[in-house]
């Protein structure tokens, strides 16, 4: 299971360092290659409490099985695919099979371990293994797309998924049957209209800056976001078996909490592909010394991931969630002016810690909020909702800062200058809904080995 979840979380960071190099295979530029990482995190987390559901009522094997078949299946066809068109689907499936397979896997190792240490340290592997996975990610971009070729970054999990899958069918325990009339319990509906939604906002944002698009296109995606995500609302307020129960925008805490997430994390996300974009596209560095000028950025990210949960139940959440923001946001000044002043990579290092930070700091304080007061028959919807808004947040980012800063119809204007502005006008938007969100009691320093970008839940 632990090596499922390395996979997943290398797919999520390794194709930062590639995209330069598949855009000049396939000759599309910055403004495009968006797709490629946001088509992963858009149905990842727009799936995501699907997929939760789907274990819970179909069976942990049989869900696990299909979840990771299909991310490998994926993952073999992006190697391999022949034009751009068909690797940004092959990415949008991949994201499917994490969605379906994570939470089953998660729920293997829990149901796996009885409660007490023996599960503490079972989840802790799990976690240091999915910090690891999106820290090397970076590094090993780097090194696969300089010595190997861009296609490998997803071709070489392929063994290794065929490993997962033999593992689960022979060491998971068996599913008992279940009945007819709670497969009937899925919302469907939700889920598809879910994934909708940011999907056609996307694509709306991504072709608006697109020479020679068609001037009903945007609109009539942009239209179709809001339709879907009214529809979503609707669908949930009528389903017996919603995905996001009313009862959850009850609670004022969570929801501002995920709010900070969708705009905290749209920030983060697209720091990572100004950074690809400045090292490579600017300055000619090659995959490889691209991945080496991240390894700080990777550090770290370990070194916060370790020191901030320590710190959480001194500060407050809401003061690590403050100063997370406000660290993010003199990161994307400091990538203006960098840019501004056609510095150095080794220019971006500070910017590269101040993300590190960011993420440290701002991530933990919010998740923290997002599953304050949780009980047995809540928990599960306030994590997925906490990692769903983590990653549509990530990707929505990327589509509005990286889509509209690099869009070829504002090539006057600075590309890295507009994507920062636009981050950071969304946290300056993060910034006061944190210092409005009410404040959960002070949390309790975690366990030793927890990963602090997991939720309580």
């Amino acid at each position: 299971m632990s090596l499922l979840q390395f996979f997943i979380a290398v797919d999520v960071t390794v194709v930062n360092i590639a995209l330069p190099s598949i855009g000049a295979d396939f000759g599309v530029g910055g403004h495009s290659l968006t797709w490629v990482v946001v088509g992963y995190t858009v149905t990842g987390g727009g799936m995501l409490m699907l997929g939760g559901r789907l274990g819970d009522l179909l069976g942990r094997r049989r869900v696990l099985v299909l979840g990771t078949g299909l991310f490998g299946v994926a993952s073999l066809l992006a190697g391999l695919a022949p034009t751009f068109g068909l690797l940004v689907v092959m990415r949008l499936l991949q994201g499917a099979g994490e969605a379906v397979a994570l939470p089953a896997a998660m729920a293997t190792v829990i149901l796996m371990f009885p409660e007490g240490p023996r599960r503490s340290r079972a989840l802790g592997v799990w976690a240091a293994v999915a910090s690891c996975g999106l820290v090397l990610g970076f590094v090993l971009s780097g090194v696969i797309t300089a010595h190997l070729g861009w296609r490998w970054i997803f071709l070489i999990s392929v063994p290794f998924i065929l490993v997962v899958l033999l593992a689960a069918v022979f060491l998971v325990d068996g599913d008992r049957p279940v009945a007819e009339d709670r497969r009937r319990a899925l919302d469907l509906p939700g889920a598809v209209l879910l994934t909708a939604c940011p999907l056609l906002f996307t694509f709306g944002v991504v072709e608006a800056g697109e020479p020679g698009t068609s001037p009903w296109v945007v609109p009539a995606a942009l239209a179709g976001a809001v339709a879907a995500g009214i529809g979503f609302v609707r669908v949930e307020a009528r389903s017996r078996n919603p995905l996001v129960p009313p009862r959850f925008f009850a609670h004022r805490a969570r929801v501002a909490a995920n709010l900070a997430t969708v705009l905290l994390s749209g920030a983060l996300s697209t720091s990572f592909l100004l950074f690809t974009f400045y090292l490579q596209d600017r300055l000619g560095l090659g995959p490889l010394g691209a991945g080496l000028t991240m390894l700080p950025l990777a550090v770290s990210l370990i070194v916060f991931s370790l020191l901030v949960p320590r710190l959480l139940g001194r500060w407050g959440a809401r003061a690590c969630v403050l100063a997370g923001i406000g660290f993010t946001a003199a990161a994307m000044a400091a990538i203006a002016l960098v840019s501004a002043s056609s510095a150095g990579g080794a220019a971006l290092v500070p910017a590269m810690l101040l993300i590190a930070a960011g993420m440290g700091f701002g991530l933990v304080g919010l998740q923290y909020v997002a599953v304050t007061g949780v009980t047995e028959d809540d928990a599960g919807i306030a994590s997925g909702v906490q990692r769903a808004a983590d990653q549509l947040g990530g990707a929505a980012g990327v589509a509005v800062c990286v889509g509209v800063g690099f869009a070829p119809t504002l090539h006057s204007f600075d590309p890295f200058v507009v994507a920062t502005l636009l981050a950071g006008v969304g946290l300056a938007t993060g910034a006061v809904v944190a210092w409005r969100m009410p404040a959960p009691a002070a949390a309790p320093a975690p366990a030793a080995g927890a990963d602090p970008r997991e939720p309580a839940g």
